[in-house]
């Protein structure tokens, strides 16, 4: 059986404005949620890593390749209203959260669009819970806030209006992000930055 629900996600409305954005809940099937979730990389630091520098588990290496499967691409292209086939993906994971984290921005032009998928069993903190914003100044000034529950998808067109953060949270914050890229050196260039700050961020650990 699928671990991702399409159906969830196609039967869910996409919103138009000030960009457009969807929220899924239960895009992980339930049956499934306890195994992907378990099977979540061990990450012990912060910052975003390439699937490929971790070590998940079977079912976690299911759910990513469903997540970049052209069925996925293909429901993405259709929600959206943008052609994704034949872009490249780039899919990263972060385990925990830093206390800068979640300062208000929008993805760079190289990602057309980005969708995050969570795996926190129980969230209870008022940190950490994503905000889409009406502007770049006003982390209160939100569309939705969504706090980063198990199999709970968020998905965005990026522009020049797409603004997200959330309140600092420090401590385990775990998803997986796939970013639909513009061209292929665009996502080699974002992959390369990421593999050199893990690096990085692992020799300081080591220190």
């Amino acid at each position: 059986m699928p671990i991702l629900d399409l159906g969830a996600f196609r039967r869910t409305a996409i919103t138009a404005t000030p960009f457009k954005h969807m929220v899924v809940s239960g895009f992980i099937a339930p049956d499934r949620a306890a195994d992907t979730s378990r099977d979540f990389p061990t990450i012990e630091h912060a910052g975003l890593l390439p699937v490929e520098a971790t070590r998940p588990g079977p079912a976690f290496k299911e759910l990513i390749r469903e997540l970049t499967s052209p069925e996925m691409t293909d429901a993405f292209s259709e929600k959206f209203g943008q052609d994704l086939r034949g872009r490249p993906t780039m899919v990263t994971l972060r385990g925990r959260a830093q206390e800068k984290d979640g300062r208000i921005h929008t993805d760079s032009e190289a990602k057309l669009v980005t969708a995050l998928l969570y795996f926190n069993e129980d969230w209870q903190a008022q940190g950490g819970r994503l905000r889409l914003l009406r502007n770049g100044t006003d982390l209160n000034d939100m569309i939705t806030e969504v706090p980063p529950a198990l199999g709970t998808l968020v998905a965005f067109q990026r522009s020049n209006n797409s603004f997200h953060g959330h309140e600092p949270y420090v401590g385990v914050r775990r998803y997986v992000m796939i970013n639909w890229m513009a061209n292929t050196l665009a996502a080699q260039r974002e992959l390369m930055r990421h593999r050199l700050s893990a690096q990085a961020k692992k020799l300081l650990n080591y220190a």
